[in-house]
């Protein structure tokens, strides 16, 4: 099965020079922990509810800084023709919750551990890769 047949195509976004408080907006209407950044509906960045704590509250910052200022620059992306067991491999090396999709170097979907243990299929592996990323998250 194709990463496209589960992701997620209805994807909002916001660009880096949004307030930071602009993007948690978006989160709680949409009820996600990531929103990806983009120029030119290209993806330049991620920021997620952690970036938000660790990197602004955490710092006091103030939360009509922009986007830019705290999102995760350093991102993977996959092609939506990828192979979903593939994907679980990247998530789970990488530890990673949720990954862009990319075509054309267009942002067309994105896709998370939670969409993938949807699918029956592919519940041991979100499971396990659930494990790994949160075994490296402890310290």
């Amino acid at each position: 099965m194709k990463i496209r047949e589960i992701m997620t195509t209805d994807v909002r976004t916001v660009s880096a020079t949004d307030s930071i408080s602009e993007a948690a907006n978006i989160m709680k209407q949409i009820d996600v922990g990531a929103v990806p950044v983009i120029d030119n509906n290209i993806v330049v960045g991620i920021i997620t509810d952690r970036d938000m704590v660790l990197r602004s509250v955490a710092e006091g910052k103030n939360p009509n800084e922009r986007v830019s200022t705290i999102m995760t620059k350093d991102i993977t992306t996959v092609n939506p023709e990828m192979d979903v067991h593939k994907v679980a491999d990247i998530m789970a090396s990488k530890q990673i919750r949720r990954l862009p999709i990319v075509e054309n170097n267009h942002l067309v979907g994105i896709v998370s551990i939670g969409d993938m243990a949807v699918e029956e299929i592919f519940e041991n592996e979100a499971g396990e890769a659930l494990h790994t990323i949160s075994m490296g998250v402890r310290h």
